[in-house]
């Protein structure tokens, strides 16, 4: 089967897969006003092609997802600014971060944790330059007076739970032998 064809077919089942695991976040407990989640690991699929394919295949996939992530699962915006950076553009980052790390040791970590920094980051920025407007005067028991703290609380609460519980998960399927040859892309060889 030709390499592109392939890529394009793992993209559409890792992107559908992570909706339909984004779509769970209603069920379980944990969430956050505005969309946030505290469980969600739809990340997972999106980093594990990434560090199949790489960083271009990886942003692409990234790309797809946000918009459809948006789409389909009611997301949240205010201003078309906020559906670039926090749909498009913050998965888009998450797939090309997790691809830099395609062949290296210990990819499904250092994947993880870099693509889901550079996620976090950009929805950390737009926190504070578009969603900072519309800063309540209190989150957590704590008075917020700026966007930047606001922002970056908000943020990290969804933030640090999914890509550790990300890693956890990928750390448990890099343990089965032929699990971890498909993640390092041993068939792609």
């Amino acid at each position: 089967m030709n390499k592109n064809v392939k890529a394009l077919c793992e993209a559409a089942m890792m992107i559908a897969l992570a909706i339909i695991i984004d779509l769970l976040k209603d069920v379980l407990p944990g969430q956050l006003p505005n969309g946030g989640s505290l469980l969600n690991i739809s990340m997972l699929p999106i980093v594990f092609f990434a560090i199949r394919y790489g960083a271009g295949w990886g942003a692409m996939a990234g790309f797809v997802f946000g918009g459809l992530n948006y789409v389909i699962g009611n997301g949240m915006a205010i201003d078309w600014t906020t559906i670039i950076c926090d749909y498009f553009l913050a998965f888009c980052l998450l797939g090309l971060g997790a691809g830099l790390f395609r062949g290296k040791k210990n990819a499904h970590i250092w994947g993880t944790l870099v693509g889901g920094c550079l996620q976090f980051l950009s929805s950390y920025l737009v926190g504070v330059f578009v969603w900072g407007k519309w800063m309540p005067d209190e989150f957590l028991g704590l008075t917020m007076t700026s966007p930047w703290f606001y922002s970056f609380l908000y943020n990290i609460l969804w933030a640090a739970p999914n890509i550790v519980l990300t890693m956890v998960v990928f750390t448990l399927l890099y343990q089965v032998k032929p699990m971890r040859g498909y993640i390092l892309a041993k068939d792609l060889a």
